[in-house]
């Protein structure tokens, strides 16, 4: 059970990482608490490069921190905050961490009052691991959210990955986000009308056509 659940909970994953959840996530955020919504975040597990010599980059969690006005502890808890580029499980155990179970992450996923959108942010692809007994289908089909995201690349080969990650999010309503979208890419219309005619998926291409599909 997801304490403080907030009336609309949307979770975003993507069909394989660097495709722009995080940008995708903090755009729609923006958008809807323009049109004067209170808008949440939750990042359940991050992993990420250490910082280096220079300024370390702002984390999954900072960044949606920021365009929700919350703080980044809050948007992901601080034992969940693992500085190695792995899958979280996989950085925990390389690390000496603590596994990463899938009770426990639903379990932190707690909301303060007054939320009217809630969004959840997954890492990596669909069947990436998220815990050690769960992927983030599976994760997303337990926290039962009114809408899934799936962010994909507008390119070459997307067809075949938003096909298996749609097939693996079933049966929840599923919307597809073609990031990086070139109108003038022939490939890039060619991918959105193919998914659209032939396979029947829901697919944008703008992020303020995607924030009108979000509001509950």
């Amino acid at each position: 059970m997801i304490v403080g659940r907030p009336p609309c909970l949307i979770v975003v994953l993507g069909t394989a990482t660097e495709v722009g959840k995080t940008w995708v996530t903090t755009r729609l955020i923006e958008l809807l608490r323009s049109k004067d919504k209170s808008v949440g975040a939750r990042k359940p597990a991050q992993s990420f490069d250490p910082p280096g010599r220079g300024l370390p980059l702002p984390t999954d969690a900072d960044l949606l921190a920021a365009s929700s006005g919350a703080s980044a502890e809050a948007v992901c808890p601080p034992h969940r905050w693992y500085p190695l580029a792995m899958a979280p499980p996989m950085a925990a155990e390389a690390l000496g961490a603590p596994p990463v179970l899938i009770d426990e992450l639903i379990a932190e996923l707690t909301w303060p009052g007054g939320v009217d959108v809630g969004f959840v942010e997954t890492a990596g692809g669909v069947g990436s691991p998220l815990a050690v007994d769960a992927d983030c289908a599976r994760f997303a089909m337990m926290i039962r959210p009114d809408l899934a995201i799936l962010v994909a690349d507008a390119g070459l080969g997307t067809i075949g990955a938003v096909r298996l990650a749609v097939g693996a999010l079933a049966p929840l309503q599923c919307v597809v986000f073609l990031n990086r979208f070139d109108p003038a890419d022939e490939l890039h219309c060619r991918n959105r009308d193919w998914l659209r005619t032939r396979d029947g998926f829901a697919v944008h291409t703008d992020i303020a056509e995607l924030a009108q599909v979000c509001v509950p």
